[in-house]
């Protein structure tokens, strides 16, 4: 039975990624044909032995390692394969030696008409790893795709009030408070909704 379990989840992935487009043709904006921006397929700028990619079905069997961070957001699988099918270009995952997952970031497009901004919906990178500026290095790939791509004019993300480190870091990048959220996270913690500042 667990020798089927990967079968299975590479099976409902191909059916996300080949229905969402149909499904979502006339109900959402995509990427401007105009845009010359391309995504390289790998990214070696971190380390020497990092690879930065597009986050793919399999990494569904693989990242739960860095999932098992007390203060990560996790959700169901379904709701990791809409990102895959519907914002590929803000799904990524990082690689060390071995193919060892370090971290990755899963981020989505908001807006309507010509006004559009990014957001993070998780970001996170395993404690084995960090230090390493690794969180930056992905938080600045999501903004530059969300500015080249589809033109936003900020990205925002949210975070636990409790979590000092994560916000000292965003501060460093740029990011700003501009609200708290009570009970925002399984209605037991606050969060802080954060904005780019020199996006």
């Amino acid at each position: 039975m667990l020798s089927f379990f990967p079968f299975l989840i590479t099976a409902l992935c191909v059916i996300v990624v080949l229905s969402f487009p149909i499904i979502l043709t006339h109900r959402f904006r995509q990427p401007s044909p105009a845009s010359d921006f391309q995504l390289p397929r790998h990214s070696h700028n971190l380390r020497e032995m990092t690879t930065i990619r597009r986050f793919c079905c399999n990494d569904l069997l693989r990242f739960a390692s860095v999932n098992l961070d007390h203060l990560t957001e996790t959700f169901n699988m379904s709701f990791y394969m809409t990102y895959m099918a519907r914002w590929p270009d803000y799904f990524h995952v990082a690689e060390g030696p071995g193919n060892h997952i370090m971290g990755y970031i899963m981020g989505k497009v908001e807006g309507q008409g010509e006004s559009w901004h990014g957001h993070v919906t998780a970001v996170t990178v395993d404690p084995e790893y960090r230090r390493q500026q690794l969180a930056k290095k992905l938080m600045n790939l999501l903004e530059d795709i969300s500015d080249n791509i589809d033109k936003a004019y900020f990205v925002d993300l949210f975070v636990r009030a409790s979590n000092i480190p994560a916000i000292r870091m965003y501060e460093k990048l740029g990011y700003v408070v501009y609200r708290r959220v009570l009970r925002y996270y399984s209605g037991e913690e606050d969060g802080l909704a954060i904005i780019s500042t020199g996006h």
